[in-house]
């Protein structure tokens, strides 16, 4: 067989990262504060690129119209605390205190033939927002920067969140917890009402006091106080040391802070040698937990989103203005500068800059529309959630999400990183809304899973001693409500909560019993 030479022409389709492509899915998964960040590096390198004045942003909206109007929610309040006895002569009084996997398309639906190069183009409105404390993370750029590798000391509130990350609440409960960790200061102390927070999660006191009942076992000991009584008794209980004297003592530490020995005597019952002993421990307790960490940086979480109610029961989603970076392109230098250059390397370099300048420009634009439209869909997905409060989360996952706007998954996973919605309930970080699911045996409905924790919670709360339920018992007793799942996801969820098997609770009821006998 004789071989020969010929031309074949062969059409193929792929997607090429171009740098440009690389770029715009970098920017849709930073964070505010790491986009502006790098748009100032850009403003920097880049002469045709200027910032613009922020009277001029204007920000694109959307509108939803729910199923159920939301109740009005009072603002969060700030609650009082005691003031702790200096150690100074003067007594001074001190408040004790808070994949590369997308379709091009997701990105870019419009560039072809796209005139525009600046955000302002569009017909927004400013938007004000009031800022919520909280730790910043740090700029994603890939430039060296000797700052970069200095050592970050760990704050409170990253110290809490670890220990969160670890314990057994569950995912409502962490959701609650995450909102109250905001609410701590740099002291320790926790500020707001148990009443705030409840109206604002839209959720029981009850389940507010459950909560901050685990939060108090946090190390530092003493921390989600909420006074200064409560820090050192929780200290005291830690050391073994709150007997009824002693808590006569802090009931009454306002004798101690005006010096009243004589009252604290009658108070407390005891007479001056042992009350002496008992101020001395006081002494030694920490009145102010949190200091023993790295302060907070003086950062703040600003939603990238808010969502409000409208009059006819609508809601309003918006961009946050303040978060947008002010850029435009300097068409009239870009004309005098390419005019007068003299060589090509000159005028190859202005025409990068023009193109770079042109596709940032475009990129960002394209960002807040993709944040604007996944805040959208998800707002209409969790209305109840904006209208009755956390027990109302319905389950979510990413690919529901993709599928009803016409986009990746990856993409929408890249947009609900690090992007956060202010709402009447606190703000939320986007990926906050997504929770799982389980198919119900009688209906084509799906069950959050923090819905099958709580029926399993509640079986178990009142079963009797003569009628101890064994994971067998409970996988049917959740049959008869709809939910069937596995012996072995009961038991997950039953130690998730921190629930002893049947063996340990059945021992326990009956020391429990004896011990009333």
């Amino acid at each position: 067989m004789a071989l020969s030479h010929r031309l074949e022409l062969r059409q193929s389709q792929s997607l090429v990262m171009t740098p440009q492509l690389q770029q715009a899915i970098k920017l849709l998964q930073l964070s505010n504060l790491e986009l502006n960040e790098f748009v100032e590096g850009e403003l920097e390198r880049n002469p045709l690129l200027e910032a613009r004045d922020p009277e001029a942003d204007i920000v694109p909206q959307a509108s939803y119209e729910p199923e159920t109007p939301q109740q009005n929610i009072e603002p969060q309040t700030r609650s009082s605390s005691d003031e702790w006895l200096s150690k100074s002569a003067d007594n001074t009084k001190e408040d004790p205190s808070a994949n590369l996997d997308m379709r091009a398309d997701d990105m870019y639906p419009d560039l072809a033939g796209s005139d525009r190069t600046s955000l302002a183009d569009q017909g927004w409105n400013s938007v004000k927002t009031n800022r919520v404390s909280s730790v910043s993370s740090s700029g994603g750029g890939s430039d060296y920067n000797l700052e970069n590798f200095v050592p970050c000391e760990t704050t409170l509130h990253d110290h809490l969140r670890d220990q969160l990350s670890l314990s057994k609440l569950d995912d409502k409960q962490r959701l609650i917890a995450s909102h109250m960790i905001d609410m701590v200061d740099e002291q320790g102390y926790m500020r707001g009402s148990l009443e705030t927070i409840s109206m604002q999660m839209g959720t029981s006191i009850d389940s507010i006091s459950s909560v901050l009942k685990e939060l108090q076992k946090f190390e530092p000991t003493g921390v989600f106080s909420r006074d200064l009584s409560e820090c050192l008794k929780l200290q005291l209980i830690e050391l073994n040391h709150f007997d009824p004297a002693m808590e006569a003592l802090l009931e009454n530490i306002h004798l101690l802070a005006a010096h009243n020995f004589t009252g604290l005597k009658k108070a407390c019952q005891v007479d001056d040698e042992d009350l002496s002993d008992m101020i001395a421990e006081i002494k030694m307790l920490n009145p102010k937990p949190g200091l023993q960490f790295g302060a907070i940086s003086v950062q703040s979480v600003v939603p990238d989103v808010f969502v409000r109610q409208k009059n006819d029961g609508s809601w309003h989603i918006e961009l946050n203005s303040e978060t947008l970076p002010k850029v435009l392109i300097n068409k009239s230098y870009y004309t005098t500068v390419s005019g007068t250059a003299k060589n090509s390397k000159d005028k190859e370099y202005i025409q990068d800059c023009f193109q770079t300048a042109n596709w940032l420009v475009k990129s960002l634009d394209q960002r807040a529309r993709t944040i604007l439209k996944v805040s959208e869909e998800i707002v209409r997905q969790q209305d109840a959630f904006f209208s009755h409060g956390v027990e109302h989360l319905r389950p979510l996952n990413l690919r529901a999400v993709a599928d009803a706007i016409d986009m990746h998954e990856s993409t929408v996973s890249r947009v609900t990183s690090n992007k956060y919605i202010g709402t009447t309930r606190g703000v939320f970080e986007l990926k906050y809304f997504f929770t799982s699911a389980i198919s119900s045996s009688d209906s084509d409905d799906m069950i959050s899973s923090e819905a099958v924790r709580h029926h399993i919670k509640q079986l178990i709360e009142a079963e009797t001693i003569e009628a101890i339920l064994s994971d067998d018992k409970l996988v049917t007793s959740l049959k008869d409500k709809g939910i069937d799942i596995a012996r072995r996801t009961v038991a997950k969820y039953r130690e998730a909560m921190g629930i002893p098997s049947s063996v340990q609770r059945r021992r326990k009821k009956k020391m429990a019993q004896q011990m009333v006998l």
